[in-house]
């Protein structure tokens, strides 16, 4: 009889450390869409607030509290990482089986970024728990900062492997770079 193993949507790509820049599998356990009705977003904030303990950030921003995190993922819709009881104000789709992310950190991390994303990512621009989506490389992807030297990059389910190649890449370019 075969084994099966589980493996997440990185199978074994990930960890990855190329130079002073590493690449580590983000899992949640589960991850819902949430759209509010038109007129509802501040009666959906509210709501998510009483449930969850956070209330749906502004456009471009993340907010995480207790292991919970809630995210602008494009217009009009939040990622939320734990189930919530919106009837009536909004749409709430189970989107688990549909994100792969990662966390890419080092001291190089924006030199890499910036080979690959038509961002402004430097600190002094893009701070922590900002996010946007946009594109790396040719991939749509959501990205944000969740540290000084560190950011979280979102894709769709069926990408990781290209995410990988393309982050390996800029990642052994900027590390011969700086071995000279």
């Amino acid at each position: 009889m075969a084994r099966l193993i589980a493996l997440g949507p990185f199978g074994d790509l990930l960890p990855l450390q190329i130079g002073s820049v590493t690449c580590a599998d983000v899992t949640r356990d589960v991850v819902y869409a949430v759209a509010p009705y038109q007129g509802q977003q501040k009666a959906v904030s509210a709501q998510i607030k009483a449930q969850l303990g956070l209330g749906l950030p502004a456009v471009n921003r993340r907010r995480v509290a207790k292991d919970i995190l809630c995210q602008w993922i494009g217009h009009g819709q939040w990622l939320v990482s734990a189930a919530v009881e919106l009837d009536g104000l909004a749409a709430v789709n189970d989107q688990s089986d549909a994100w792969a992310a990662l966390e890419i950190m080092g001291d190089s991390v924006v030199d890499v970024l910036a080979r690959l994303v038509p961002l402004d990512l430097r600190a002094s621009v893009f701070k922590v728990d900002h996010t946007a989506r946009s594109l790396l490389g040719h991939l749509p992807v959501s990205i944000t900062r969740t540290g000084p030297q560190a950011f979280e990059i979102m894709v769709m389910r069926s990408m990781p492997a290209s995410l990988v190649r393309d982050l390996q890449a800029a990642m052994a370019g900027v590390a011969a770079r700086q071995t000279h």
